[in-house]
């Protein structure tokens, strides 16, 4: 077996298993919201400066955006937290231009929309071969077709 392929086939199975868009949409996001806020952090700690808000509202949704990664179960939580957090990040910095604010709107909404399923294999297929299931799909094309 080709090491290749089984490495491809095994970050596939893990890229499945957990809300990986919307984990990675969710840390670009974070990296994008923080931009700002790093670039005024010589006046972040001022007395009644609103910057240190977007350094917390940032880092936090990169930590959830790696959080993600690695506790799928709670990707509800984790995408509504997102969204809160991207929508209030233009207070403190300023959405990171709104394209930061967008992506976490985004891929909050991808990581409450994911789902994991597991897909049993049909035992009435049996052991077919690849050139069998393909017959039988342009079988059944043809079939519909008439």
């Amino acid at each position: 077996m080709n090491p290749d392929i089984s490495k491809k086939s095994k970050f596939k199975h893990w890229r499945m298993s957990r809300p990986f868009w919307g984990a990675t949409l969710s840390l670009l996001a974070g990296i994008i919201i923080l931009y700002i806020p790093i670039q005024l952090l010589h006046i972040a700690f001022a007395p009644g400066n609103i910057v240190v808000i977007g350094l917390i509202f940032g880092g936090l949704i990169i930590l959830i955006g790696i959080l993600g990664y690695f506790y799928p179960r709670f990707n509800v939580v984790f995408g509504i937290v997102t969204i809160f957090l991207s929508v209030l990040s233009i207070m403190g910095a300023l959405g990171g231009f709104l394209i930061g604010t967008i992506l976490g709107i985004v891929g909050g909404s991808l990581s409450i929309a994911w789902k994991y399923e597991v897909i049993q294999p049909n035992n009435q297929m049996g052991n077919l071969t690849k050139a069998e299931v393909a017959a039988s799909s342009v079988l059944s094309e043809r079939i519909t077709q008439e």
